[in-house]
């Protein structure tokens, strides 16, 4: 028996281990899918507090997994499949086998967001790839295409330049909804060619099992043309990973975590933190913040119960 399961290995789940962790709670982390979470997928990041020079993403989250076991958390690699919240103690089944737990912190951040296409789909690793700091070096001296219009994408078309010839980001409304200084950015880089009102048909080529151009559509002028392109990235957002979830915690029409207050879901007991409840701010910060809240309250809770 747990005290506490924390289901994610990000920024959220870590800080959550960590204090957990110095409470004596032995806490079990649930690496999932996607370890270390989205800063896994980073290179530098320079707005996390502590680190004046800037520190690369998989390092600052490999710290804090290796603060959180110096005090004793537990690490599983692997899934959670299947859980049941219905009755106390909480089970979870992680990659088939089923663990009890009195607590749960859910911390499995969001996954990225694809168009839907199925030559896109088929072309995932071939040339598709919606992470440009794991891809991108591949891309060297080549024409590449990033899709979307918000910081990621404004961050991803400026990595991406550091590779490739040309950059075209393609956006299918007449506005950018990204920050002022990461447009600014992306703007003043010579590299970066913007396409608006624009959206993707089709990914050529899937008989040939490689990206080698795009099919775009104008949507004011209904304009239709192919481009040669060699790396196409998609940068149109993120969904939760609440799926497992489905029909226990509260959430809302995009499967975001609905807050019942602090770190509260609607069944006691279990706790959110970081992206897969937050759709506004999603920093590294604000993930780690609101992994120490959830653990202060997984150990009020415990203690209120005289655990």
């Amino acid at each position: 028996m747990h005290n506490v399961v924390i289901i994610g290995s990000g920024c959220a789940g870590n800080t959550a281990a960590i204090y957990a962790a110095r409470a004596n709670l032995k806490p079990l982390v649930i690496g999932g899918h996607e370890a270390g979470g989205q800063l896994s997928l980073t290179t530098l990041v320079e707005n996390f507090p502590g680190f004046p020079e800037g520190i690369h993403g998989p390092e600052l989250v490999e710290n804090m997994k290796k603060q959180a076991e110096s005090f004793g958390a537990e690490y599983l690699h692997g899934a959670v499949l299947d859980t049941d919240l219905s009755t106390r103690p909480f089970r979870l089944n992680v990659e088939g086998d089923w663990i009890e737990t009195r607590t749960v912190i859910i911390a499995s951040g969001a996954s990225a967001r694809w168009l839907g296409l199925e030559s896109e789909h088929k072309l995932i690793g071939h040339g598709v790839s919606s992470c440009a700091t794991c891809d991108g070096f591949f891309y060297r001296d080549k024409n590449i295409m990033v899709v979307g219009g918000g910081d990621s994408a404004m961050e991803e078309a400026n990595f991406l330049t550091r590779f490739g010839r040309e950059v075209t980001l393609v956006h299918r409304r007449d506005e950018i909804r990204a920050s002022k200084i990461m447009l600014d950015r992306a703007r003043h880089n010579p590299k970066i060619k913007f396409v608006m009102n624009t959206v993707i048909d089709e990914v050529l080529d899937v008989e040939k099992k490689v990206v080698t151009a795009v099919k775009l559509r104008n949507l004011k002028t209904g304009e239709a043309w192919v481009q040669d392109v060699d790396g196409f990235f998609v940068a149109i957002g993120h969904i939760p990973n609440t799926k497992v979830f489905k029909g226990q915690i509260e959430t809302d029409p995009d499967g975001y975590i609905l807050s019942k207050g602090g770190a509260r879901t609607n069944i006691p007991g279990v706790f959110h933190a970081g992206d897969v409840q937050d759709r506004v701010y999603r920093q590294a910060i604000t993930a780690s913040g609101a992994g120490c809240m959830a653990a202060i309250e997984v150990e009020r809770y415990l203690e209120a119960e005289g655990h």
